[in-house]
């Protein structure tokens, strides 16, 4: 089993963006913060908060970016970028005429 931080970072904020399970981690996580039993015990000065600030930061800053999303996505905002041109498939609602003139 190979363990790393990328790997267990990319595993909760996957988890995260489920639906299905985004509740659960979210409790999970506040539960794990407040309770005493975790990896660096909370009794040890700097080193106990330490992993607490590291998970905390990390719910903060997932949650934070699916608010924004939805808040996006609410408004209409998401899914904006430019249609492949070379795409015969792609709508003309995006094809602005513009009438050019040559100034000389």
């Amino acid at each position: 089993m190979n363990f790393s931080i990328q790997s267990l970072y990319t595993w909760y904020r996957n988890s995260l963006r489920n639906p299905k399970y985004r509740w659960w981690i979210i409790l999970g996580t506040l539960v794990y913060l407040v309770s005493p039993i975790d990896i660096a015990p909370d009794f040890i000065p700097i080193v106990g908060q330490i992993d607490d600030v590291f998970l905390l930061t990390l719910l903060v800053g997932e949650v934070s970016g699916l608010v924004i999303e939805g808040w996006k996505a609410r408004k209409g905002d998401v899914g904006t970028e430019t249609p492949n041109t070379s795409d015969s498939s792609t709508s003309t609602a995006s094809t602005i005429d513009v009438d050019a003139v040559s100034v000389k």
